[in-house]
C-alpha cells in the first residue's frame, strides 16, 4: 500500500509543494513545528534513509540544503532546523523549519493539522517558493 507521501506526490492527496525534481519533492508539513516547516522527500518510497541509494540520498540532501537556504531567507531565520525522525510515515523524509533555538526541535509542540491557519500555510509555501526562485536563478 502506498505511503501517504506517495499519495501526495502522485496528487491523490493535496500538498503544498515548494520544490519538485525527478527524484525529490518538498512540501509543507501538515503538522508544522512552525509555519514554513517543510518535508523533503525522495519520490522513491523507501522507509529508512539508510536504505536509499547513495545517489538519491545525495539528491535529497542537495535539495534540503537549497530549500533550507530558502526557508532562512523567506522567514529571516538565523538557522534552519534539520531532523530525520522517520517513525510516523514509512517513507524517508527530512524535516526543515525556520528556527533560532533548540527548543523548536520538540515535536510535542507541533501544531495539529486542524489548528493551522490555511492562509498562513499558503503564505509560507509562497514565501519559500519565491525565495527558491531567487536562489536558483
Amino acid at each position: 500500500m502506498a505511503s501517504v507521501f506517495t499519495k501526495i506526490i502522485n496528487g491523490e492527496l493535496p500538498g503544498r509543494f515548494v520544490y519538485r525534481s525527478e527524484n525529490v519533492v518538498a512540501f509543507l508539513s501538515i503538522e508544522p513545528l512552525t509555519y514554513g516547516h517543510t518535508l523533503v522527500v525522495p519520490v522513491a518510497e523507501v522507509d529508512r534513509w539508510t536504505d536509499l541509494p547513495q545517489g538519491i540520498w545525495a539528491e535529497v540532501n542537495e535539495a534540503a540544503q537549497l530549500i533550507a537556504n530558502a526557508i532562512m531567507k523567506a522567514f529571516d531565520a538565523p538557522r534552519c532546523g534539520y531532523i530525520i525522525a522517520g517513525f510516523d510515515v514509512p517513507h524517508t523524509h527530512i524535516h526543515l523549519f525556520p528556527t533560532d533555538k533548540m527548543a523548536d526541535y520538540n515535536f510535542a509542540n507541533a501544531l495539529a493539522a486542524d489548528a493551522t491557519d490555511p492562509a498562513k500555510m499558503d503564505d509560507a509555501a509562497a514565501r519559500i517558493a519565491q525565495a527558491l526562485e531567487g536562489l536558483v536563478d
